[in-house]
């Protein structure tokens, strides 16, 4: 089995928004529903787990509705104090259907524009290793600043990826690696892959998508309107 779980519980504070930015409607759909029909029409995906606010479940249940085309929805998650917590909540609820040997592929709702060809890279990248990492390469000089007011070192950018999602495990060694981290060290965890890597776990890199991003300003929700209006 394939399981998805999908992370819908953030605030989206820094949008400037009124709610919260996965629920904003775009083109007469709110933008968590577009990764939801394209894990739902994916065929290897078997399972959809959702992390969202209880307030919001209606909301997200008449998206379900339209676009889990192949009702593949299991249930409801409640969100953590933070995303990683709200990823072991989301593991916890999906222990309860899925096998150790199984995958869980963690994707955020923020992200609308993810692909079918994304998806089934990350699924068939996960032969032989116990998890896959889509990253972007660094285009840009990186420098490190340890005060954050004057550069202490130059980075090599050929070394330094940016990690996107979804992200996809071996489900039963990623819900023991974020289990470890109870009840303190989890709440420092700001990358879905970060538990995976402390556990030791045999991580592999896929190349990611431009298209795959996450919309986090209003910037991005322009981007993706018009990504969306070109697409027709």
């Amino acid at each position: 089995m394939n399981a998805a779980l999908i992370l819908s519980g953030g605030t989206g504070t820094r949008l400037g928004a009124d709610i919260p930015k996965q629920y904003i409607e775009v083109f007469g759909r709110n933008i968590i529903s577009y990764c939801i029909e394209k894990l739902s029409a994916h065929e290897k995906i078997d399972a959809i787990q959702i992390v969202a606010e209880e307030k919001w479940q209606i909301e997200l249940r008449k998206w379900l509705e339209i676009y889990d085309l192949k009702n593949k929805f299991k249930g409801f998650s409640k969100p953590g104090v933070n995303r990683q917590m709200s990823i072991l909540n989301g593991l916890e609820d999906i222990n309860g259907y899925a096998a150790e040997e199984d995958a869980v592929l963690i994707h955020d709702a923020a992200r609308p524009l993810l692909s079918e060809k994304q998806i089934t890279a990350c699924i068939m990248g996960m032969e032989g290793c116990d998890g896959v990492l889509p990253v972007l390469p660094m285009k840009d000089t990186v420098y490190m600043s340890l005060d954050g007011k004057q550069v202490s070192s130059l980075l090599n950018r050929s070394s330094i990826f940016a990690g996107q999602a979804p992200e996809c495990f071996v489900f039963g060694k990623y819900l023991e690696a974020n289990r470890r981290l109870l009840p303190d060290k989890i709440l420092e965890i700001n990358g879905s892959t970060e538990p995976a890597v402390m556990a030791g776990m045999n991580i592999a890199m896929i190349p990611g998508d431009e298209n795959n991003f996450k919309i986090t300003t209003q910037a991005d929700l322009i981007r993706f309107q018009k990504i969306v209006c070109e697409r027709g």
